[in-house]
């Protein structure tokens, strides 16, 4: 019987990266090719033929895609219309009265639909749920065509207090989508049924404005996959770490946004674990930015909310992640303060950095890496060239940084690292040090085609513990894709104070959510082992604004004021220090997530395949390596085939396909049994 294969694709910036794993033999190949900004499906399909020639032996395939993020980063989401009621037309503009620079009074913010597309109708639900006033049929048909005219190919449905009692919503909503020539109507309720009027406003606006790029690449990615006679079940990667059918995704591409570095921390956690470490700080450093999660106890951390950008608020499960811009292309500059300064413009995968020779004449990060000797210039990661031009990389750092700086090449080039290595420790510790984790306690795992060249770097700088280099660095987003189980949440406010709460109607609604929720789980095909269900409360003193999350039993049963009293006490003691005394609890939400745990994949397979017998036998050459000043002779290592319990010391470079690792001189690096590199200054 032939094998069936499962594969990863993680469209980043500059590369496309993935990894196809046949699900018998264990066996994984890996490729990165350059992103098609264009039209990601194209790059896509390339990677996918690369490790791949015959596509009916894949029988699914499990895609992280930044296209919902870039639509909302440069502003090129949909026309989009709003519909609200009459009075809060400028929810989206107003905000919370927050401003895009803190400490000045001067700035700008424009919201993604023009005010002309704000249209209001008369209609009125209060706070408690009553309808003060229903809607007007004729007058939701006026709006439609009013949008329509002015060129809107989507549109938003969000009325004041839809969350107390949605009828309203609902009824117009079945008005407007009679009239609407297509599928991308949004409405609040829908997507975000929860009290807080601009976060719901702005979550459903952003979701209408993604709805038909994301659509469209969606039916371009199916076309362009059904054209090589290819069957396979498709699934997106949710900002949460979970997956969804494209249908889902087409309809919620809001959940979507950040989906490529969630899946990178997935696959982080269960390396992690299975390797015996428990706390670690992930490092995703692609060709464009630098995205870092901590993952506690072998739990990822998880925020209900985020902002892509000023004013544009994401509330949506996902796991909490910092972005940065300093990524391997992100280009050295100096400032109009005379300061060199790294990123955020980055040379993505078109020029790319000067070395690639397509025409960029900026030095990147790579650039002064290839400059430092700590890239083997013969051995480019991507497939876009056969080697890297030194000569263009030298030339890069030295017309823009060194003679600006009156420093050498090669101290020119350092500075840039130690610049960009210092902007990532900082984002670091704002998630760790500054929330109350001991770096001590953690060790990190760095990923992306250069998280692994700063790994010691940053290791020092911040005084963790060791790191931690998966077998598949550059690809590890890939990896977290065919790792991530189904999933799908809901949210219900419930805004009740303990007291006054009905546990048996409150079990009521979650067996209702549960059963909507499993429904959106049975769209996608994939085979799964079980389903599960997570409860959770976001809870609060009266008189608070900020809740903490608290989380019940799936035992119906034990659903008492008393059990969530107590899980309450221990969630804000967690949280704060101490529970406070005499004050009313509140039952702000109800949040439930349904989990399609679909089949596992033992770690263990990346520790199989060809390895030498001795590790003096995966010795390719050698180079000069500068570092902290002084040139290094350092020994380049074929990573893949370094036997299990390797100890190479420092200064040295281990290289495969998809990334390249630097070990610092007075560092020492381990292979252990499950083909992960283990760095750390500690002698073996």
């Amino acid at each position: 019987m032939t094998e069936k294969i499962v594969i990863g694709v993680d469209v980043g910036g500059t590369f496309t990266d993935i990894l196809a794993f046949e699900e018998k033999s264990g066996r994984v190949s890996v490729a990165k090719t350059p992103s098609t900004k264009e039209d990601q499906s194209k790059g896509f399909l390339e990677g996918i033929l690369k490790t791949t020639n015959d596509l009916s032996l894949v029988s699914t395939i499990i895609h992280g895609t930044t296209v919902a993020t870039n639509a909302l980063l440069e502003r090129k989401g949909a026309k989009t219309g709003i519909i609200t009621t009459r009075g809060f037309r400028d929810v989206l503009e107003m905000r919370r009265r927050d401003r895009p620079k803190t400490w000045g009074l001067w700035g700008t913010f424009t919201p993604v639909v023009e005010r002309k597309n704000r249209l209001e109708v008369s209609e009125r639900t209060l706070a408690d749920g009553t309808i003060r006033s229903p809607i007007d049929e004729k007058e939701i048909e006026n709006c439609a065509k009013t949008l329509l005219e002015n060129g809107c190919s989507s549109v938003c449905l969000f009325f004041i207090n839809g969350y107390a009692n949605p009828e309203n919503e609902r009824r117009a909503a079945k008005i407007l989508r009679s009239v609407w020539p297509n599928k991308h109507v949004s409405v609040a309720t829908e997507i975000l049924p929860e009290i807080r009027e601009f976060e719901r406003c702005s979550t459903a606006t952003l979701n209408a404005y993604l709805q038909p790029p994301v659509a469209n690449y969606l039916e371009r990615l199916e076309t362009r996959i059904s054209e090589e006679r290819n069957k396979s079940e498709i699934l997106i990667v949710q900002s949460n770490g979970g997956v969804m059918s494209v249908e889902t995704a087409k309809s919620l591409p809001i959940r979507t946004a950040l989906s490529g570095p969630a899946a990178g921390v997935v696959a982080a956690r269960q390396i992690a674990k299975a390797a015996g470490f428990e706390n670690i700080i992930t490092g995703d450093m692609g060709g464009t930015s630098f995205d870092i999660s901590l993952i506690a106890n072998n739990q990822n951390m998880l925020t209900s909310q985020a902002n892509i950008d000023f004013g544009m608020t994401i509330r949506t499960p996902m796991i909490e992640m910092t972005t940065i811009g300093a990524g391997g292309g992100s280009i050295a500059h100096i400032d109009s303060t005379g300061l060199l300064e790294i990123g955020p413009e980055s040379a993505g995968s078109d020029p790319g950095p000067a070395c690639y020779g397509f025409g960029n004449d900026r030095p990147t990060v790579t650039d002064a890496n290839l400059v430092l000797g700590r890239i083997d210039a013969s051995n480019p990661i991507g497939g876009k060239q056969k080697s890297l031009d030194y000569d263009a990389a030298t030339r890069a750092v030295d017309n823009h940084i060194a003679k600006k700086l009156n420093l050498s090449i090669h101290d020119a080039a350092e500075a840039i690292i130690k610049v960009a290595n210092a902007k990532m420790s900082g984002a670091i510790r704002l998630i760790s040090i500054e929330r109350g984790y001991d770096p001590k306690k953690f060790a990190l795992m760095p990923f992306g085609g250069g998280g692994a060249l700063h790994a010691g770097a940053l290791m020092k700088d911040i005084g963790l513990s060791a790191s931690i280099v998966p077998r598949y660095p550059g690809v590890n987003s890939a990896l977290g894709c065919i790792m991530s189980n189904l999933r799908h949440d809901e949210v219900r406010t419930l805004n009740i104070s303990l007291e006054e709460l009905d546990c048996k109607n409150l079990a009521k609604n979650i067996e209702e959510i549960t059963i909507e929720s499993k429904k959106v789980i049975d769209r996608s095909k994939a085979p799964l082992i079980k389903r599960e269900r997570i409860i959770e409360l976001d809870m609060l003193y009266l008189g608070q604004t900020h809740s903490v999350p608290v989380s019940v039993s799936d035992d119906l049963k034990k659903l008492t004021r008393q059990n969530i009293a107590k899980a309450f006490l221990e969630s804000y003691a967690r949280a704060y220090s101490r529970p406070l005394e005499g004050i009313s609890i509140r039952v702000l939400n109800l949040r439930v997530s349904m989990i399609g745990v679909r089949p596992d994949i033992d770690i263990s397979v990346f520790s199989k395949g060809e390895r030498a017998k001795e590790t003096s036998d995966c010795v390719i050459s050698k180079q000069k390596i500068y570092s902290n000043g002084a040139w290094h002779e350092a020994k380049i290592f074929d990573r893949l085939l370094l036997p299990g319990g390797s100890i190479i010391a420092g200064p040295a470079l281990l290289t495969q396909p998809d990334a390249t690792i630097f070990i610092e001189p007075k560092m020492n690096a381990k292979v252990d049994s499950y083909g992960n590199i283990i760095l750390s200054e500690e002698v073996f």
